[in-house]
């Protein structure tokens, strides 16, 4: 069996760590996996969605494998590359333009933890735990932080990768690291009520929409305005906004071509 499963179910690309017996840690061919699978996603103009999740109801991701004599661990170092792979994963999480929902089905640990945040969207089972245990064997958690603090109150993330402590899925609702939580029989109902929301809808417009999205945080506000104003008439001249204008005035429901 494969370390990672990547399976379309309709209009959803699932990509789904299966390394239950390591608690889905993570090394580079599953990071790489990943990596593709998210890239075969974007290149199908029939996707609408990926969701990222765990095999298992133990673990979403327990971070990186540290298995002793791990090959491709976390915390090896190849001076000749430019990046390290988790690096490159994270870039290209970024760089998608479709809507990544973590299926949060167990604890996320570390790498785990920033994987979650760097998604677009989570749902996450109620009796789950998450944390940053870094600290415990020497280390911060130095590759995730940008993420984390893109998701987490800063102050509360600062006390979490110092002391290295888990919180509950509650927790993470009520700092905005999840969307929703619900208790794990209906973990899966809940995900598709999700999706059902998402994949109704526009391709283009998701596509562009989280591509402006990321582009505006990383932005000063004029610097975002001026972006902003150069992307209405971009948006506006697509085939997916002309038949939304259209159904709208015929009241009935878009065909969306994507396009």
């Amino acid at each position: 069996m494969s370390d990672v499963l990547v399976e379309r179910r309709g209009a959803v690309q699932w990509i789904t760590i299966n390394r239950p017996e390591r608690r889905n840690a993570l090394n580079e061919q599953v990071v790489k996996a990943i990596d593709a699978g998210i890239a075969q996603a974007v290149e199908d103009r029939d996707c609408r969605a990926i969701v990222l999740t765990g095999a298992g109801e133990q673990a979403f991701c327990a971070g990186a494998d540290l298995q002793k004599n791990v090959q491709g661990g976390a915390f090896d170092v190849d001076f000749s590359r430019p990046r390290h792979y988790i690096v490159d994963l994270f870039k290209r999480i970024q760089e998608c333009t479709l809507p990544i929902v973590a299926r949060v089905n167990g604890h996320a640990m570390a790498g785990g933890f920033g994987i979650l945040c760097a998604c677009d969207m989570a749902i996450a089972a109620d009796d789950i735990r998450v944390g940053t245990p870094e600290s415990k064997i020497g280390v911060t958690p130095m590759m995730i932080l940008p993420f984390m603090l893109r998701v987490l109150p800063p102050r509360k993330l600062q006390e979490l990768c110092v002391t290295g402590e888990q919180f509950s899925a509650a927790d993470g609702l009520e700092m905005g690291l999840f969307n929703y939580v619900v208790p794990r029989a209906e973990l899966d109902a809940k995900l598709d009520w999700l999706l059902k929301r998402i994949t109704d809808k526009s391709p283009t417009a998701v596509r562009l929409g989280k591509q402006a999205f990321n582009a505006t945080r990383d932005m000063g506000l004029r610097e975002a305005l001026e972006y902003s104003q150069a992307m209405v008439p971009v948006m506006s001249s697509t085939e997916d906004a002309r038949e939304g204008k259209l159904s709208f005035q015929e009241k009935r429901s878009a065909n969306w071509s994507g396009k």
